[in-house]
């Protein structure tokens, strides 16, 4: 049986109309409260949605070089683009994917991936050519695809090809300084990008004319002038290479510094790379700068700075001669010298560089002691070798990956008696080919320690040259009185030698020190059949004008490593310079 309210249809329709009239009432409400109550709300999220944030690279600074007072680009900028896509605003991404895949010349598959992220900024392809970017553009502009943009960015070039890339560096693909002066001076040559807010349409294209449009100018990186000589470093590169052939070498360096200013002048090394190519390099060690990243156990060119020491301290005296017995027995240890040093005799200070004495640079450090061995002496060393030489600590030249070297505590630890002997002539110390030449460059200068430096001066965005000025570490790293000294020992050291004296040139000062030190064996002690040679010296008129340090790894020749593999190169650089780079002969000669 029906009710009434059942059996009435138009009971029902009455229902029907409530229930239609009160969504209708929800709805409105809610319609108000969106459109009324959060519209400022809304508005801004909408807003929001079409609003993306692009960033304006700023043009990296160039780096130069010298030749004599011209300067010369060793690194330029060349105008690229990144491919970049937003995925989410890409509905057919099977026909992006295909279209742009074409024109990269890469794999359609790897396009698509990209495309699936799910980010909003995806980089399709990294610094592509112009024509590449005109023919994205195209696509874009027939309706072919949409959110595919092309993003401008740089590319280095090298106009000098391979020339000093360990002292360079390069630029990564994120556009970040790597290595050398790249990665030190990273903050000065990049710059600060600019920025843009951009109203975009529905394809999230830019709407550049929008007066919404937000954009902050990036302010372009300074250019860097660097104190390299680009002919001096050509031709240090290429004695270098020569030197190693003839020595049997796979490795080395040469560097020249001016003892003056501590400006290099040139930093050769062997092997190296080419800084446009940084992706094909399988082995990135080589990437360091071994003239400050690699240690070695310096040799007997540690003799120059154990004298000076020793002179300026006050515990010998330029004319006071002793009697050297050929070796020292220290604990269970001999410090013996070469087969050529004519046996026990009376020496000089002269001759402990003239014969190379181990026993005589071990005997300088006994006269800092008072007599013998001790800690007294080991202090006064450590001293010198720290706070006179810049042993131990980096010197905070422009480049990346520095390292400090290593010096033994004089007070604390196991057997330093013979070590601090070993050290006095380069032995169970560590240090760099940087750190030995700015060591002798202040003892050979007046007594001077300059900060080394490859930057010559900046250019601010006013295009404003900053001169970069000398920096004094050490004032006083020895006497003039002590400096002079060794400056006459260093050219007896050189003329004394018959390998190298034909090096010495007739109106100008050259003078120098030979190495040859024992390679450690990680298993302890010393190989008995590998050696690094190495050299130290100067050229000049009046005065030394350039100190040149030499290292070759591991030679293989007869004789001493530093006279042989070394001393060579060191005198091919010194016959360079007198010959092409105005060295001041003494006096007018």
């Amino acid at each position: 049986m029906n009710t009434p309210f059942q059996a009435n249809p138009n009971n029902r329709i009455r229902v029907l109309y409530g229930v239609i009239f009160v969504i209708c009432i929800i709805i409105g409400l809610r319609l108000f409260y969106i459109q009324v109550i959060r519209h400022s709300y809304y508005e801004a999220q909408a807003r929001e949605s079409q609003l993306k944030r692009y960033e304006i690279p700023a043009e990296r600074g160039t780096l130069f070089a010298l030749d004599g007072d011209e300067k010369v680009p060793l690194v330029l900028n060349e105008l690229r683009y990144n491919i970049v896509a937003d995925p989410q605003i890409i509905i057919d991404k099977e026909e992006t994917a295909l279209r742009v895949a074409d024109i990269l010349k890469v794999s359609k598959d790897d396009i698509k991936k990209s495309l699936q992220s799910g980010s909003r900024y995806e980089i399709l392809g990294k610094k592509q050519t112009k024509d590449v970017k005109e023919k994205i553009e195209k696509l874009m502009a027939d309706g072919d695809i949409i959110g595919v943009f092309a993003e401008r960015t740089v590319q280095r070039v090298y106009p000098q090809g391979t020339l000093a890339a360990q002292v360079l560096g390069f630029v990564d693909d994120e556009s970040k300084g790597r290595y050398g002066i790249e990665e030190s001076l990273n903050q000065d040559l990049s710059g600060t990008a600019g920025r843009v807010r951009a109203l975009t349409d529905q394809n999230g294209i830019p709407l550049l004319a929008n007066g919404e449009n937000v954009q902050e100018d990036p302010i372009d990186g300074k250019d860097v002038t660097l104190t390299i000589d680009v002919a001096m470093q050509k031709q240090a590169e290429n004695i270098l290479q020569d030197g190693l052939k003839n020595a049997n070498s796979n490795s080395g360096s040469v560097i020249i510094v001016n003892p003056n200013n501590g400006q290099i002048k040139a930093l050769a090394n062997y092997p190296s790379y080419n800084p446009a190519e940084f992706q094909k390099v399988e082995d990135t060690a080589i990437f360091t700068n071994p003239a400050v990243s690699s240690l070695l156990e310096p040799g007997s060119i540690m003799k120059t700075l154990t004298l000076a020491a020793g002179l300026d301290s006050g515990s010998v005296t330029k004319d006071q001669t002793y009697y050297d017995p050929s070796f020292w027995k220290i604990g269970d240890a001999t410090v013996r010298n070469v087969e050529e040093d004519g046996g026990a005799a009376v020496r000089s200070m002269s001759d402990i560089l003239r014969y190379s004495l181990n026993t005589g640079a071990t005997w300088l450090i006994m006269q800092m002691g008072g007599g013998e061995l001790n800690q007294k002496g080991r202090e006064a060393w450590y001293d010198y070798l720290t706070n006179h030489y810049g042993l131990g600590k980096v010197t905070n030249i422009e480049q990346g990956y520095e390292e400090p070297g290593y010096i033994a505590n004089p007070v604390e630890g196991y057997g330093l008696n013979i070590q601090y002997a070993n050290s006095s002539f380069g032995q169970g110390i560590l240090t760099t080919s940087l750190q030995m030449a700015m060591a002798v460059s202040a003892v050979v200068n007046g007594g001077t320690y300059y900060q080394p430096t490859l930057v010559a001066g900046k250019t601010d965005s006013d295009r404003i040259y900053a001169e970069n000025k000398p920096k004094i570490v050490y004032n006083k790293t020895v006497s003039t009185e002590v400096s002079a000294t060794l400056v006459d020992y260093m050219q007896v050291a050189l003329n004394n030698n018959n390998l190298l004296k034909k090096f010495g040139r007739p109106g100008y000062i050259v003078g120098g020190k030979t190495g040859t030190a024992e390679i450690a064996n990680p298993a302890g002690g010393y190989y008995e059949d590998r050696f690094n040679g190495t050299y130290v010296g100067f050229v000049g008129g009046d005065r030394p004008e350039y100190v040149i340090m030499v290292r070759v790894d591991e030679p293989k020749v007869s004789g001493y490593a530093g006279t042989t593999a070394a001393g060579p190169i060191f005198g091919s650089v010194v016959t360079m310079l007198i010959d092409n780079f105005s060295v001041q002969a003494r006096n007018g000669q």
